[in-house]
């Protein structure tokens, strides 16, 4: 009859050390059983495995229970100290899952929501998947003091006193335009061009006219043929061709079709700032997804790709 083969380190089956040390510590099967939970004719499988394994009887069954072996007692307190770091272990996983198991609630523009979070929040996701995310777009900062959102990612700096704020970076603007409105348009090489051509602006809001003010190069409402205040619609003008528009970079790595023009033109940027309220800056899940956020943000603006 073949010897039984010796099993090798990396066959060795670890699980089995706890049963052992539950029939060690209690002196009897059925004692281990009523500590651990366990069924008996389990934990009598695992140590007749476990001994299989080392090729060596570890406990003498007698009438009142087991008595250990020389060999049980060689691996004892390598076995005890396994079983230790086993226990540390499950509490620092426990405390890990409980820290980042939750729910954050992040408010941005309706533009940062459509274009720049969906790839970062898919990746928190991958690293975080106990994290549950509410995205939220909308521009009013008023989220935050109302307690609607957690985290807030926004192109000013909020003012209240009872937020949190970082900067984070700042986003380049850049003037780009569909290439069918290219092909037909008339040449556009110098920001001087400009005047030749359809521009997209904004209705109400001023942002643009005055970038163009701080470069130098005033301009009038007027001088925009196609105007609208929805920033998703603005970015969907530019793509449909209605003229020469001007997004971030990370909205322009989206839009097929739509290329940079003029990168001569010094566009100031806008900054990003996150913002807490102060009250709830130190729950953990929160905690984690602003940590996040505040290291992948700044590549993201600037239209970089993992």
């Amino acid at each position: 009859m073949p010897e039984p083969r010796a099993s090798r380190p990396e066959e060795f089956d670890w699980s089995l050390v706890r049963s052992f040390v539950a029939v060690l510590d209690a002196g009897s099967l059925t004692a281990a059983a009523r500590r651990t939970g366990m069924h008996q004719p389990t934990l009598s499988r695992h140590v007749a495995e476990l001994e299989t394994q080392l090729q060596a009887p570890l406990f003498e069954r007698t009438g009142r229970g087991v008595v250990p072996t020389a060999a049980a007692l060689a691996i004892a307190d390598a076995a005890r100290r396994m079983q230790a770091d086993a226990q540390s272990l499950a509490l620092v996983l426990a405390g890990r899952r409980a820290a980042t198991t939750g729910t954050v609630r992040i408010t941005t523009s309706r533009v940062a929501a459509t274009w720049l979070l969906p790839p970062v929040i898919a990746r928190l996701q991958a690293e975080e998947p106990g994290i549950q995310v509410e995205l939220v777009g909308s521009d009013a900062l008023s989220n935050l003091l109302r307690r609607e959102a957690d985290i807030a990612v926004r192109m000013v700096r909020p003012a209240q006193g009872s937020l949190v704020a970082r900067r984070i970076g700042e986003i380049p603007i850049v003037a780009c335009a569909h290439r069918r409105y290219l092909a037909e348009g008339p040449p556009l090489r110098v920001p001087e061009d400009l005047a030749a051509h359809r521009l997209v602006g904004f209705d109400r809001d001023d942002t643009v006219l005055r970038g163009f003010a701080s470069m130098g190069m005033p301009m009038r409402r007027e001088a925009f043929a196609v105007r609208t205040d929805d920033q998703v619609a603005y970015v969907q003008l530019v793509a449909a061709g209605a003229g020469v528009g001007f997004v971030t970079p990370y909205v322009l790595r989206q839009l097929p079709g739509v290329d940079r023009v003029l990168p001569m033109l010094a566009i100031p940027p806008m900054p990003c700032w996150l913002a807490v309220h102060r009250e709830i800056r130190g729950n953990p899940v929160v905690a984690r997804a602003w940590r996040f956020l505040a290291d992948a943000l700044p590549g993201a603006l600037a239209g970089e790709t993992d």
